[in-house]
């Protein structure tokens, strides 16, 4: 028979008191009995958890990236320049996928991402599940992942001690699915009927080009109201950088390849563009894996791609 639990005369107290006793004086009570073992070790732990920290740290290995120069492989590279520049000692290490080869269908890459499609994350400092690192598929999930485990100064995140934090973390997450399920498809779908149209095929289907035409435009009329009098989507003032930013900035650097015309994109997105095109970082992610020959168009303020004609 298992023997009875010791009885302290905090707990004969707590079995006598009368059930009417408020909890909160009962956890008023129990943590006088706790808090003064707590605070003697207290300074001890701190140090432990900083050797852990700092040893954590110096021993990083580079986190792998599997990517093409698109839009969504941009995001995520974008954030592992961003996430470098503040930490010396983290380092990521570039895997070009050709997608003209079909290399994303192949069966080592299928084993890390099912949905064979870049950007792909592989975490070998996360071995928690998978002995070889963690994996990441879908750019916005990784881009999360990212944010959680090494976004430790909250450079682009708030911390829990900010009592506007879950409202903040809640437009990022807004933000963030607006461009993965709007701004993202429907620019896709209008530089894919685009490219249909104008390429050797001459697949012409005005219907498919005027949709997605549109609603492109009018996905780029919700950014401008987002960003009016404002710097950055999310943040008290003028915002804060954040993954908010960096998710949607790709797709919107690109928004010319989709046909949109420079009069159909307001002045805020534009400024916002620019903005954030001069951060040095993010210099660095638009040039993962190879600097690419189709952004440099963009040097031209008047370049347009070939356009069908209607």
């Amino acid at each position: 028979m298992t023997p009875m639990p010791k009885m302290t005369p905090l707990s004969g107290a707590l079995r006598a008191a009368p059930k009417l006793v408020c909890m909160p004086i009962v956890m008023s009570v129990l943590m006088s009995f706790r808090i003064a073992p707590i605070t003697r070790t207290l300074p001890q732990n701190l140090t432990a958890l900083r050797q852990f920290s700092t040893s954590l740290k110096s021993n990083m290995k580079p986190v792998q990236l599997y990517t093409a120069g698109t839009p969504n492989g941009q995001k995520v590279s974008i954030m592992l320049e961003e996430i470098k520049a503040l930490n010396p000692s983290f380092t990521y290490e570039t895997h070009a996928i050709d997608m003209s080869k079909n290399e994303q269908k192949e069966e080592w890459f299928l084993k890390m991402n099912p949905n064979g499609r870049i950007p792909t994350l592989l975490d070998p400092n996360n071995t928690a599940t998978e002995s070889e690192g963690f994996p990441v598929m879908e750019s916005l999930a990784i881009m999360l992942y990212l944010e959680k485990l090494y976004d430790d100064q909250h450079a682009f995140s708030w911390p829990d001690s900010d009592p506007k934090a879950q409202n903040y973390r809640s437009q990022v997450l807004q933000w963030s699915i607006w461009l993965q399920s709007g701004l993202g498809p429907m620019q896709g779908q209008a530089n894919h009927f685009r490219m249909q149209a104008t390429g050797d095929s001459k697949n012409v289907v005005p219907y498919g080009l005027k949709r997605y035409h549109d609603e492109t435009v009018r996905l780029y009329e919700v950014l401008e109201r987002g960003l009016e009098g404002r710097d950055y989507l999310v943040g008290d003032g003028k915002g804060k950088y954040s993954l908010a930013d960096m998710i949607t900035f790709p797709w919107a650097l690109w928004y010319r390849f989709a046909g949109i015309r420079n009069d159909e994109v307001g002045p805020n997105v534009k400024a916002w563009i620019e903005r954030i095109k001069q951060r040095p970082a993010v210099q660095k992610g638009l040039a993962v894996p190879k600097p690419s020959e189709l952004l440099k168009n963009l040097e031209d303020p008047n370049w347009m791609p070939p356009m069908p004609e209607l």
